[in-house]
Formats: C-alpha cells, sequence, structure tokens
C-alpha cells in the first residue's frame, strides 16, 4: 500500500500535467476581463500603498495584467510553464512587460522571494487546488515570511457549501477530484487556523462560473 506522501506527490504530478495539458489546448483559458477578486485587491492594495505584489498562482495572468494596469509590480508564479509564456506573452503585448516577472514555482516548495520583500500578495483559487491542510498551512507560513510588516494578503478558495464537496473521487482531506480537476474544499475553521497572527481578518462569500462555484474572498494583513 502506497504511503500517504507518495500518494499526495502522484497527485500532485497529475495535476500538473492536467493544467499542462489544459492550458496548452486552451491558451487565454478565462478570458481577458480580471476576476472580481482581482479588481477588489487592486483597490485595496493601491489604498494602502503597495507598490509590489506576488500572484500565486497566476495562470495565464488576467489578474496579473490587472494589477500592472494599476500601476503595481508583479511578481507572478505558477506551477503550469505554458501559462506563464501565455502571460509573459500578454504582457508585452499589453506593453506591461516591464511590470510584469514570472516564476516557474511549486507550492509545495519555499516561495523564491526573500525575507520581507513585498507589500502584498494575492491568490485566487491556488490555496484550494490539490494541497494538503499541512502544505497549506506550509504556504501561508510562507507568505507571512515575505510580505513586509502591515503587509495584505487576499486569497480566494472553494469551500465545504459548494455543490462538489464531497462528490466525485475521493483524495481525504477535503479533496475531491472532478472532470480531472482536485479541489481542497476550506472549512471556516481553517481559514482562521491560517489567519492566527494576522489581523484585519475578514471572509466574503460569492459566486464565480459554472454550476456556480461557491467561494470565500479573505483578506487579512500582518501587524
Amino acid at each position: 500500500m502506497k504511503h500517504l506522501d507518495e500518494r499526495a506527490a502522484e497527485l500532485a504530478d497529475a495535476q500538473r500535467e492536467q493544467w499542462r495539458a489544459t492550458y496548452t489546448a486552451h491558451p487565454g483559458l478565462y478570458g481577458r476581463r480580471p476576476s472580481e477578486p482581482a479588481v477588489y485587491a487592486a483597490d485595496l492594495f493601491t489604498s494602502r500603498g503597495a507598490s509590489d505584489v506576488l500572484e500565486l498562482g497566476a495562470g495565464h495572468g488576467r489578474d496579473t495584467l490587472h494589477f500592472a494596469g494599476r500601476g503595481l509590480a508583479v511578481h507572478a508564479t505558477d506551477f503550469c510553464a505554458e501559462a506563464l509564456a501565455q502571460l509573459r506573452q500578454a504582457a508585452d503585448r499589453a506593453g506591461l512587460g516591464e511590470r510584469v516577472r514570472v516564476s516557474v514555482h511549486d507550492a509545495r516548495e519555499p516561495l523564491p522571494l526573500n525575507d520581507a520583500s513585498v507589500d502584498a500578495v494575492y491568490a485566487h483559487m491556488l490555496l484550494c487546488m490539490a494541497l494538503s491542510t499541512e502544505q497549506i498551512h506550509a504556504l501561508a507560513g510562507e507568505v507571512r515570511r515575505v510580505l513586509r510588516p502591515g503587509g495584505s494578503f487576499v486569497y480566494t478558495v472553494r469551500h465545504v457549501g459548494d455543490a462538489h464537496h464531497g462528490t466525485g473521487i475521493s483524495h481525504g482531506d477535503d479533496i475531491y477530484e472532478h472532470g480531472g480537476f482536485a479541489v481542497h474544499f476550506f472549512t471556516r475553521a481553517l481559514v482562521e487556523a491560517l489567519a492566527e497572527g494576522w489581523v484585519g481578518l475578514r471572509i466574503h462569500a460569492f459566486e464565480e462560473g459554472e454550476l456556480p462555484r461557491r467561494l470565500w474572498r479573505v483578506t487579512q494583513r500582518l501587524p
């Protein structure tokens, strides 16, 4: 019988291949318009005087370009090189290339930034990918490490009120797979645990896309 860590690694590798194939077959998968959370986050970050933002799970960059268009310098990361190539091309075409830097990065690994080096961090549905609860906590710790004092963290996750929660292929730890894509559905307790030591926690419920997906937009900042 395979060890839990081995099964988790195999799932993560399968998810990387699933996203690679998806972005290759469907360039610009989510269109050019920014997501609602990105519009909110850009307003928040600029109102708090941020000049740079780290975006986790940037995909092909619809939100990245919105941040750059608002004058923010963006370091966009994703584990899919194909998506980041599309992002780089889109940024150059939009004349925003100088404000955008991209890095291939697996969220299970430490962030490729120095301590206290960015003003804000943003992640739209990255934390609810095929990550274990332990890995999610480790990633939140890395976000805390790279943020400057007073820095803001905005992230979105699908939650246990979503229609897909509890259905499809179960991988344990509230991770369920539909159509080849695995999602870790968040509980309120997990959100609150990730906010320990932070201030200004705000949880906003919203819906997006087909089904529709039910999500929380979470806002918190360092003291």
